[in-house]
């Protein structure tokens, strides 16, 4: 794992709190003010931010949600599965990569208030992504939830909820 090392060493990734590491790569300079954006968020937003993302196989992105769209991009390494669960309740999955012989995607947005999560494709492998949010991200548009509230919201995908959550 000399490649992660380094990745990480390279990019100057930091922990993320959902797992992995990250580095905020762009904030726009431009904001959207407080009574532009609509009901869900407070304070204003920039337009756009943008970070990299790195998972290993021995990590995964546990389940949250934010108040935007975001845009994954892939980069390098091993395909990544990323689960989504509506708030109907409804899992999907996509894999992200770049065989496309194989139905991967080298970029998927993920709805605004959707949970997902994500962990790498193969075994000891990690993977480099990107990921765009418009308006741009702050913390507080993200939601990490306790294991068993997202259990009592979703019972019956209790197993894959238990699998990529850590509390």
């Amino acid at each position: 794992m000399k490649d992660v090392e380094n990745i990480i060493k390279n990019l100057q990734l930091q922990p993320h709190p959902e797992g992995g590491y990250f580095k905020e790569t762009y904030r726009s300079n431009g904001f959207i003010t407080e009574e532009n954006l609509g009901s869900d968020f407070s304070g204003t937003r920039n337009y756009a931010t943008s970070i990299y993302f790195l998972l290993t196989s021995n990590s995964f992105s546990a389940f949250h949600r934010i108040q935007q769209d975001e845009i994954w991009h892939f980069y390098k390494g091993s395909p990544i599965k990323l689960h989504i669960i509506s708030n109907e309740g409804i899992h999907t999955t996509v894999i992200i990569g770049n065989d496309f012989d194989k139905g991967q995607v080298p970029q998927y947005i993920v709805k605004a208030k959707d949970w997902f999560a994500a962990e790498v494709v193969k075994n000891n492998a990690y993977t480099l992504v990107g990921c765009t949010v418009s308006p741009g991200f702050d913390f507080k548009d993200f939601e990490l939830p306790k294991r068993n509230t997202l259990i009592s919201q979703f019972p019956h995908h209790k197993a894959l909820i238990e699998k990529l959550t850590n509390q």
